[in-house]
């Protein structure tokens, strides 16, 4: 295969354009594992990456796509052989490395991880970046010293990827989650996940007090900024809140009350460089603590020529729950 079909991002005089495209394989960047890719997944990164809206892309040409699920066609690398399925989410790619919304990919073996057993492909992809996020933000709570009884635990931004994995693994896990949404349409969605209680994010999104009632034990947050703040004003004595996204801003309007009055921590959670062991431990906690029925109820399936529409609905919070796209 001389070339194959790629979204090819490249530096325009205002911005950047992104197109479907035959990509030449010569062009692939260095890396000891060539894989064919059977399926990525659409997430808010990816979104911001195709538009142009944020400076996500570091080098051009760029294959857009920032996760995929695929089969190794030839190794270099003593860890994997043809044949082998593996998962690769991260380390820039889509970024700094060309990416996931190929029919090829060529990345370092020490970035991939094996397909754990009972998981396809297309599952992988299902929980992709967002599902990934999602368990590493539920493993540090746990560290933390988390469990049911500790009390409730809060999901902001739940209709989305992130939260939508988020509430389906803490409800399994036997937690009261409390799901924050902007869209009160998807509160029979969100219960059906395993939510509790259902909030709007009004609740969450006016200045924020040093120090507010106490009404949760932990949360995940992939909203940031002044929700982030409100979460953890909110926080019992002792809590924790898992911070792994931005869409509301990079912005933190905070005070250091709830840290030194309440003991508070703020957990960062950081998917692109995570060390291999602990992915490797989170994809096998999302092979068992994830309810397959459940992730099949929130993942909606499009085609490599639909990326580029779907780019610009997920920006717009016009996307619920997981997007995977059917590479080949």
């Amino acid at each position: 295969m001389a070339t194959f079909k790629a979204i090819r991002i490249d530096k325009a005089d205002k911005g950047t354009t992104a197109q479907l495209t035959q990509f030449d394989e010569a062009e692939l960047m260095e890396g000891d594992v060539t894989v064919r890719v059977e399926y990525s997944t659409l997430n808010y990164k990816d979104g911001l990456a195709l538009t142009g809206k944020a400076p996500v892309v570091r080098r051009f040409p760029m294959i857009a796509g920032i996760d995929f699920a695929g089969t190794v066609e030839s190794s270099s690398h003593p860890q994997w052989k043809a044949g082998d399925k593996v998962v690769c989410t991260g380390w820039g790619m889509g970024e700094t490395h060309l990416g996931a919304y190929a029919e090829k990919a060529r990345v370092k073996g020490d970035w991939l991880v094996a397909l754990p057993q009972g998981l396809s492909a297309r599952d992988a992809m299902a929980i992709g970046t967002a599902g990934f996020t999602a368990m590493l933000s539920v493993l540090a709570l746990e560290k933390h010293g988390l469990s049911p009884k500790s009390g409730p635990v809060v999901v902001t931004g739940a209709a989305g990827g992130v939260g939508s994995v988020a509430i389906a693994v803490l409800s399994r896990l036997g937690y009261h989650v409390i799901a924050s949404t902007g869209r009160a349409s998807e509160a029979d969605y969100l219960k059906s996940l395993g939510a509790a209680e259902v909030i709007d994010r009004n609740e969450l999104s006016g200045p924020a007090k040093p120090l507010a009632k106490e009404r949760w034990a932990g949360g995940v947050d992939s909203v940031g900024s002044t929700t982030l703040a409100n979460l953890l004003s909110m926080t019992k004595y002792g809590g924790a809140i898992a911070a792994c996204g931005l869409a509301a801003g990079m912005d933190l309007p905070a005070s250091v009350a709830p840290f030194i009055l309440r003991g508070v921590c703020l957990l960062g959670i950081d998917s692109v460089m995570c060390p291999i062991e602990p992915r490797k431990a989170a994809w096998q906690r999302l092979a068992s603590d994830l309810d397959r029925t459940k992730l099949s109820e929130i993942t909606t399936e499009i085609t490599l020529d639909e990326v580029l529409e779907w780019g610009a609905k997920i920006l717009a919070g016009q996307v619920r729950g997981r997007i995977v796209v059917k590479i080949v």
